[in-house]
């Protein structure tokens, strides 16, 4: 699809412009080395979303001129993302936009878009509840919920190069190929466009980490997910509302882990940053490059090698999701089962019994 390759080029030539630029304008870079959540050893631009989203409107404009009814569907859906995006970005220049504000104001995106796109929540596929989902003040709440929810798991996984970028990459691919079969191509266009800016950013973020998603990159897409995902739903009656749970059940899941163990487990504000998701966790307990080198080169490649442990997990979510995605049951079982792999394996490593076969140790080389 053209559009899918002018998106990508869009994004892989804007993302260099905003490297090369960041040499001259230090308040494009993160300089923040020292916060718990920080794992990089120089200064590096975080505001990869703006190129992911200036190169999702070249995209949607290439659709527009071949097909307009798709494009100009997919063009007011990135217009109801540009709040989410917005107060991102800021945030990202700025480092002045609260938490509160950011979620604020992707709230009122998600609700810019059930009114605008009928992006909203109709059925979760049990029968007692539906019944009541035909109610606005009740299915305006929960689809508000669930899609700011979306924006802010993405961001909260995107703490290493190429984590949240193929993750969102997998989920979209898993979308665009369940819209082809229900013959839903406007999402499924919308998907490609979203891909193929996303892997123009991907080639500059993964291995070296020379440009961040950022705030407004992480929010953006966490939207154009959400609602991805609950118009697939709400458009094909044919697709599970469980297709999307478990779809989604690797950062949504994080999220709630997150907020549970801050709250319940550390007793602190669900709010406060820490340095122990599973991320963060994997990186320390079983990337262990500890002994030897602890220059930039080394912290870089430390972080490289921490992403595909959690493409990996992501994927035990995302593959039966794809295969089953009209089988409820099915997919229940699957996200049941992916809770429990999770909460085992965040034990098992927090309590330093991750398997050894999981640990990646330096080779120690002999002097010569």
């Amino acid at each position: 699809m053209l559009s899918v390759v002018v998106s990508f080029i869009t994004a892989f030539f804007a993302t260099l412009f905003i490297i090369k630029l960041s040499r001259n304008m230090k308040n494009m870079l993160d300089h923040d080395l020292a916060s718990v959540q920080k794992i990089h050893a120089r200064p590096v631009p975080r505001i990869g979303g703006l190129a992911i989203y200036a190169a999702t409107f070249t995209g949607t404009a290439v659709t527009f001129w071949r097909t307009p009814e798709v494009g100009a569907w997919v063009f007011l859906l990135v217009l109801c993302a540009s709040l989410a995006f917005g107060c991102g970005i800021v945030e990202d220049f700025t480092k002045q936009v609260s938490a509160f504000r950011r979620l604020l104001l992707t709230m009122i995106s998600v609700v810019i878009g059930y009114y605008v796109m009928d992006a909203k929540i109709v059925r979760i596929d049990i029968p007692l509840v539906d019944a009541w989902l035909k109610y606005a003040w009740i299915a305006l709440p929960l689809t508000v919920l669930a899609v700011s929810g979306i924006a802010n798991a993405i961001n909260i996984i995107d703490g290493f190069n190429g984590l949240a970028s193929v993750v969102s990459i997998f989920m979209l691919l898993s979308m665009a190929y369940v819209a082809f079969l229900v013959g839903d191509f406007h999402v499924m266009a919308a998907c490609l466009i979203l891909i193929g800016a996303i892997a123009g950013f991907f080639v500059w973020n993964y291995p070296n980490g020379l440009i961040f998603l950022g705030d407004g990159g992480a929010y953006f897409i966490g939207f154009m997910l959400g609602e991805l995902a609950v118009l697939l739903v709400v458009r094909n009656k044919d697709v599970s509302a469980w297709y999307a749970v478990l779809l989604m059940i690797y950062p949504v899941f994080e999220t709630i882990f997150s907020i549970y163990r801050r709250k319940f487990i550390r007793g602190v504000s669900p709010g406060l940053p820490d340095g122990i998701h599973l991320h963060m966790l994997v990186f320390k307990r079983l990337v262990r490059w500890t002994i030897g080198k602890r220059d930039a080169h080394a912290l870089t490649r430390r972080n490289s090698l921490t992403a595909p442990y959690l493409w990996l997990l992501s994927l035990t979510a995302v593959i039966p999701a794809t295969l089953f995605w009209h089988y409820q049951w099915v997919l229940v079982a699957f996200s049941l089962l992916f809770i429990v792999t999770y909460v085992w394996l965040y034990t098992q490593i927090v309590r330093f019994k991750s398997p050894q076969w999981m640990i990646l140790r330096q080779r120690l080389r002999k002097k010569k």
